[in-house]
């Protein structure tokens, strides 16, 4: 899954050290293609299981400053109010807003010059707040009018480049999108600590306290060998997280998607995707949900190059609430994009609504494909 160099959109918000720009949300649109190419007709088992979850670490404490008034949305359905509580605003993942006009412009509204690391994770916007974290794992919410820090909460020694077999980033902390539930007053994201860890944190929106921290890196699975770079996702009681490995495919890693309730942080379920190694699960938009709750990610490279052996990889899933493999849709030429490392997973699922999906990697063809029916 070697991750292509960041394309302007994805660098938005990327190496902001200590320095963040406001800007007028833009929406965009795309023409989708007029074909969907078929899929393979190989299958393979799906790996689900339910596992316990460990004991939780004791907490960091956070930084207080100060203190406003509760924000009001819901993650799922349509954000209200300009609120965009996770990434690209909902669950769909297209960072389509009816309620906003087209923008013929863009200024600075403000800068902030408090955070303490890169930013790699859309900053997300609830009510009169932003919310921002960095890769020094730090979350951070600012004043939505004028950037003032209100609070802030940092949640662990994050890892240093010369402790990863391989990598782009130094240092790792929180790197994807963390996600706002605004009816729990939570902020959850996933931290990755010394020793060597991931761990699901959920904040308080009001404070910035620590309501509870649970390891959320898969049972068996190497946590210095699996990047969590895909936004968090949020649906009824249970967050989604996503994991790939490392820019340059080192190691012994696979791509998962972990259920975690969304009131304790304990792991529910666990999917696995059936490769011998790699099928990374890395998109920055991480897995879009439906309202059904059923949960549609994309691979990437997989390390089969035989056309009778799928695994997999270079393939866009779609998952049960409880992840459970549903249906699975590969291009005719997964193989060649396997041998490649042309990931179709570089990419998240766009629910376009209509029961329609679009899908769109590395390789620069893009797939319109029916959501019931992969």
């Amino acid at each position: 899954m070697k991750q292509l160099p960041y394309t302007y959109c994805q660098r938005v918000f990327l190496r902001l050290r200590a320095f963040l720009l406001l800007t007028v949300l833009l929406v965009a649109s795309c023409a989708a293609p007029a074909a969907i190419v078929p899929s393979p007709t190989v299958s393979a088992p799906a790996t689900s299981t339910s596992v316990p979850a460990s004991s939780a670490p004791v907490a960091p404490t956070a930084t207080t400053v100060s203190s406003g008034s509760a924000p009001t949305s819901t993650v799922g359905a349509p954000a209200v109010g300009g609120d965009w509580p996770t990434y690209h605003r909902d669950n769909a993942r297209t960072g389509f807003d009816p309620a906003i006009p087209s923008s013929t412009s863009i200024a600075p509204g403000w800068r902030s010059s408090a955070l303490d690391g890169d930013v790699y994770a859309e900053p997300l916007v609830v009510g009169g707040f932003i919310y921002v974290a960095t890769e020094n794992n730090t979350v951070y919410r600012l004043d939505r009018a004028t950037g003032k820090v209100v609070w802030q909460a940092h949640l662990g020694e994050p890892i240093a480049r010369s402790q990863l077999p391989c990598g782009d980033i130094d240092i790792t902390g929180i790197t994807s999108t963390p996600v706002v539930d605004p009816t729990r007053s939570l902020i959850y994201a996933v931290t990755f600590v010394q020793p060597g860890r991931h761990e699901l944190v959920a904040l308080d929106l009001e404070k910035g306290d620590v309501r509870f921290r649970q390891p959320i890196d898969p049972s068996g699975a190497n946590p210095l060998t699996h990047q969590q770079r895909s936004a968090l996702s949020l649906a009824g009681d249970a967050v989604y997280v996503a994991l790939g490995g490392l820019y340059g495919d080192c190691g012994d890693y696979h791509g998962w998607v972990m259920a975690a309730n969304a009131s304790d942080g304990k792991v529910l379920a666990q999917y696995q995707v059936p490769t011998q190694r790699e099928g990374a699960i890395w998109a920055p938009s991480g897995p879009a949900i439906d309202a059904a709750g059923n949960v549609y990610v994309s691979t990437g490279n997989g390390s089969s190059v035989d056309p009778a052996t799928f695994d997999f990889g270079d393939a866009v899933l779609r998952l049960s609430p409880e992840l459970k493999l549903l249906d699975w849709f590969a291009p005719a030429n997964w193989v060649d994009l396997n041998r490649t490392d042309a990931d179709i997973g570089s990419v998240g699922p766009a629910l376009l609504g209509g029961g329609t999906i679009f899908q769109i990697g590395k390789a620069g063809e893009g797939y319109l494909l029916h959501a019931d029916a992969l």
